[in-house]
């Protein structure tokens, strides 16, 4: 344990592993909204954020939860599919409300290539709403649309293990082999619920 006069006791939020305070400083003096992106175990949810005196100001927001309740999405809540399928939603409600630049905000989460944080962050610049991003560090195509996961789906089925590892897929009516098609036919939905309500740019349905 550290010790000694010029100890300083980090911040409580610090200490909890939910804010670096440094980062945030910098974003904040930006002056740009902040495309914040959390990941939790069942869920991911994206926000975009103004910091203001009295405390950050939420402009726009989705939740994965949303992608099954409103649009039909019957894969998991926390996987890269659903980050970019979230991502894309919270970019159009920001869109909408006339906000077309924000910083990217990741929290504590590891910048690790391909991770699920950058498919929301690049379903963004996707649809038009500019959130700095080397393409590089995004997942491919085909882990977005959840190939990988299709492929593991059928490895298991050749093993009859597949119904016990995606039961709560199969609970909602989806053979997981199946996502990549179901991915497109939400994000499709997604795009079509928006498509009277702004001008899209950078993205097609699939």
């Amino acid at each position: 344990m550290a010790r000694g006069p010029k100890y300083k006791v980090l911040r409580r939020r610090r200490r909890e592993g939910k804010t670096n305070y440094y980062k945030r400083y910098v974003m904040v003096l930006s002056g740009h909204p902040r495309f914040v992106v959390r990941k939790t175990l069942n869920y991911i949810w994206v926000q975009i954020v103004i910091a203001k005196p009295e405390g950050d100001h939420v402009i726009a927001a989705a939740h994965s939860r949303e992608l099954f309740t409103k649009f039909g999405w019957k894969g998991g809540m926390a996987n890269t599919p659903a980050a970019y399928l979230t991502g894309l939603l919270a970019a159009l409600r920001a869109l909408e409300k006339n906000i077309t630049y924000a910083v990217p905000d990741i929290g504590l989460q590891r910048p690790v290539k391909g991770g699920i944080v950058f498919a929301a962050i690049k379903a963004a610049n996707d649809v038009g709403l500019k959130v700095p991003m080397s393409e590089e560090i995004a997942p491919p195509l085909d882990r977005i649309r959840g190939m990988h996961i299709a492929e593991y789906a059928k490895m298991l089925k050749e093993k009859n293990l597949v119904k016990i590892r995606f039961s709560k897929y199969f609970e909602r009516g989806l053979d997981p082999e199946n996502l990549p098609v179901h991915f497109d036919e939400v994000k499709n939905a997604i795009l079509a619920s928006y498509s009277s309500k702004i001008n899209i740019r950078g993205v097609e349905a699939t």
